[in-house]
């Protein structure tokens, strides 16, 4: 998959291993179960050695049923003592970028420098409605708040207002120690400039393929080097849809079988310019996932993962294990990917004690 790889294991020995939680609910489940189930998932993210753990944020519909990432963070951070915990990712466009970064501060020194910000525009949702940001500051407004919420970040002492956001000259309260930095949710070649620009690391979904997430990051690199800024440094992020079975065919049916009960969630979209919610063809949208991500057998596991791994830049590795909505499913899918898959990736695995952990004693 790879055509250099020597160079696409040195490139994965320096990634890292991450899951990617959306707390999908799915009828015949509560809300509150999808919440809870998402947690423990990120309680055996720790158990068996995962760098971290990254939580999606979205509002009014049941693809994820998490309407505050950072909220969800503190309470993971809380309860776990080793792995990041990340949004991905905080929508900007109908939150103020100072209340954001106070709350990015506040958590980052609270856990010891475990949080992680991504941040991104968001889409044309009823969100901007609700929330009373309006659709220009969707459409225009996206970096004047990266602005104001870049520079709080920074470690200056005081920080002022911008044309969209006027307001004298304040205090950063509490001040951070270091440059927290923001990982930014990118799609186009408008937000990857903008964030190359800036030197923030990107994070890339789940659609694109290899080839088109190369493809922006080498653009990122092109941009991010003409305005001084050492493009190989900086760490960027990329999720993948992830499921491991005992053979390629098993796993990709069972994939196509149980992700469309979450997907169509997304059409629970109300869109304020009246185009199409979610994927028009779900059913052809989840064939993609499985050709495209680490789904299958452990073989074709390694090998998917292992090119990720060696995009250019990339150094986080986020993982959607969700897509059966059963949780006994996904905390097996989480250990065999831990265990069977990731030494591809370096993942700093935690040496057990003799003693199974939470999630295996569920599993017996």
């Amino acid at each position: 998959m790879t055509a250099d790889p020597l160079g696409a294991r040195r490139a994965a020995e320096q990634a890292q291993a991450h899951l990617f939680l959306l707390a999908g609910h799915r009828d015949g489940g509560s809300h509150a179960q999808a919440l809870a189930n998402a947690h423990d998932y990120g309680l055996a993210a720790e158990a068996d050695g995962y760098a971290g753990v990254w939580i999606a944020e979205h509002h009014f519909i049941s693809y994820g049923v998490c309407p505050s990432a950072v909220a969800f963070a503190a309470h993971l951070l809380g309860a776990t003592r080793r792995i990041t915990v990340g949004t991905a990712a905080c929508v900007l466009s109908h939150r103020h970028p100072v209340a954001l970064a106070e709350e990015a501060v506040l958590l980052d020194e609270l856990s010891g420098g475990r949080f992680l910000l991504g941040v991104g525009r968001g889409g044309p949702w009823v969100d901007l409605e609700v929330f009373g940001s309006g659709l220009d500051r969707y459409e225009h407004g996206f970096a004047e708040s990266l602005d104001i919420l870049r520079r709080w970040l920074s470690g200056v002492g005081m920080v002022s207002g911008n044309r969209r956001f006027p307001f004298r000259p304040v205090s950063v309260v509490p001040r951070p120690r270091r440059r927290v930095p923001v990982w930014i949710a990118a799609t186009s070649p408008a937000t990857v400039d903008l964030a190359a620009r800036h030197g923030s690391p990107l994070l890339l979904g789940l659609h694109a393929d290899l080839e088109e997430k190369r493809s922006l990051l080498d653009r990122y690199a092109r941009v991010a080097t003409a305005h001084g800024h050492e493009a190989s440094a900086i760490p960027h992020a990329s999720a993948h849809l992830a499921h491991v079975e005992n053979t390629d065919a098993e796993a990709a049916q069972t994939v196509r079988d149980a992700l469309p009960a979450l997907l169509v969630g997304t059409r629970d979209y109300i869109r304020l310019d009246d185009g199409p919610a979610g994927p028009r063809d779900i059913d052809g949208y989840v064939r993609h996932l499985v050709d495209i991500h680490p789904v299958g057998g452990a073989g074709r596991c390694r090998e998917v993962v292992t090119a990720a791994a060696a995009l250019p830049g990339v150094r986080h590795l986020l993982f959607m294990v969700e897509a059966t909505g059963d949780r006994r499913v996904t905390m097996r899918t989480i250990h065999r990917l831990a265990t069977e898959v990731l030494e591809c990736v370096g993942a700093p695995k935690t040496p057990h004690s003799g003693k199974l952990s939470s999630h295996e004693n569920r599993l017996q």
